[in-house]
């Protein structure tokens, strides 16, 4: 695969890096300063909340192209989600004050950690030559938390789901991703942890999908399947 495959595209969090906590946490603790009645389930039934309603969002996928306008569209998109989240489990009066400082929470790189190999993998495959570049459908909010955890520079090009107006599993964000680099699919690997959006949405678009499943929790027929990033070096011939 080492003379075919030119260019490895990752995705974002989950993959890369994770949240300093969970989201269920930061949530909880911000809310309860903000007015919100914490109950002994309420971590429990935040997270639960919480899966569901990103869940059943719609794609954040957006008409606008103005970057301010665009930003504007991320923020109502979660904020959708965040009131969701509380519609289920109690809502509270000063909730938007919340959601302001909750929102920017996650564009804080000290609210992310990188997993332990990351900067050891990506720093290695960038020195046997191949070109890297993030899929994701994370907001703008990744470029800041990617610089502050010292990755920006790894990579070539950054594709999200908010500019290229296309989320993964959607062919069209490989695509556009494909064309930053100028390859054919099949000179593309694509890994997430995803099922979905990065394995099955990779692989319909045409390029290798790997699937990261830290955990093994997945059951998956057929393609590549790590346990952690170093496991990516013998799918590369490194």
């Amino acid at each position: 695969m080492k003379t075919k495959i030119h260019v490895i595209f990752f995705d974002a969090a989950e993959t890369l890096f994770q949240i300093n906590g969970s989201v269920a946490d930061i949530y909880l603790a911000h809310a309860v300063q903000h007015g919100f009645r914490q109950t002994p389930g309420s971590q429990v039934s935040i997270a639960q909340a919480f899966q569901r309603a990103f869940h059943d969002s719609s794609p954040p996928v957006f008409a606008e192209t103005d970057p301010v306008k665009l930003k504007q569209c991320e923020r109502l998109w979660w904020f959708d989600i965040v009131h969701n989240v509380f519609y289920r489990v109690g809502m509270f009066e000063r909730f938007d004050e919340f959601f302001e400082q909750v929102f920017q929470v996650f564009e804080d790189p000290r609210s992310w950690v990188l997993f332990p190999e990351t900067h050891s993998v990506l720093t290695r495959l960038r020195a046997e030559g191949f070109e890297l570049g993030i899929v994701s459908n994370f907001d703008s909010r990744l470029f800041p938390v990617m610089r502050g955890l010292g990755i920006d520079r790894l990579f070539d090009t950054v594709t999200i789901a908010s500019l290229a107006r296309a989320a993964k599993p959607a062919s069209k964000i490989f695509e556009i991703a494909l064309e930053k680099h100028a390859i054919d699919p099949d000179e593309a690997m694509h890994v997430g942890d995803s099922v979905r959006d990065d394995l099955e949405g990779a692989t319909k678009a045409g390029l290798t999908g790997v699937l990261l499943d830290r955990t093994g929790r997945h059951q998956v027929s057929g393609g590549h399947v790590i346990r952690t990033l170093e496991e990516l070096f013998p799918l590369v011939g490194c």
